[in-house]
């Protein structure tokens, strides 16, 4: 996709003490790196025309960054969506196959997958509503098939506490309201950041 567009707040803070992000990050970066960063990371607060000009410097694409992003969306440059130009060895795309392993998992547990709502892009939570699964007011919601909710003897809002297991470690989140949903027998679905706190940190890809 690669598209720019201008976003705005336009709610009144919560709280006089929030910061935006970037204030945030400039803090961090003065607090730990001190004097070995030559970065005016106040003026870039300051400023973000100072961020978009530094962005323009580096990433193809920013040209004219501030001018641009004042008039209208614009497009970043994809050579395979416009060109249909693959810079690879052979000129093309390359698919990978990976083998997949079977999970298996003991009786009255779960293989889980954590998802996204409808009002969220990433881990940016903007409401707690998700019209894609008719939940409203709240996200500590786990889904469960209706078969796997009767023989386990769960109720719809039922609240339930969560523990994941691996290599011998538990590790739990609490309060999860049971919801009945379309998904196949033994596999459960949660909201994500909600849950991260239930995948160890030695839990990590095979491969970059």
């Amino acid at each position: 996709m690669g598209i720019i567009n201008r976003s705005r707040g336009r709610a009144q803070p919560a709280s006089e003490y929030l910061r935006s992000e970037p204030a945030i990050i400039a803090r961090l970066a003065e607090a730990t790196l001190g004097t070995r960063s030559t970065v005016d990371w106040k003026g870039l607060v300051a400023n973000y025309d100072r961020i978009r000009d530094h962005i323009e410097r580096v990433i193809p694409g920013f040209e004219d960054f501030n001018n641009r992003i004042r008039t209208d969306v614009f497009y970043l440059p994809n050579d395979a969506r416009d060109k249909r130009q693959f810079h690879t060895s052979a000129g093309k795309a390359k698919f990978i196959a990976s083998e997949l392993t079977q999970l298996r998992v003991a009786a009255g547990q779960y293989l889980m997958m954590t998802i996204r709502s409808h009002d969220q892009f990433n881990t940016t939570i903007y409401g707690l509503n998700d019209r894609y699964r008719g939940v409203y007011s709240g996200r500590r919601v786990v889904f469960m098939n209706t078969d796997d909710m009767e023989a386990a003897g769960l109720q719809q809002v039922q609240l339930v506490d969560l523990t994941s297991h691996y290599e011998d470690e538990e590790r739990v989140a609490r309060h999860f309201m049971v919801a009945p949903f379309e998904i196949p027998r033994s596999c459960t679905a949660t909201y994500f950041p909600e849950t991260n706190v239930l995948v160890p940190i030695n839990s990590t890809a095979d491969r970059k």
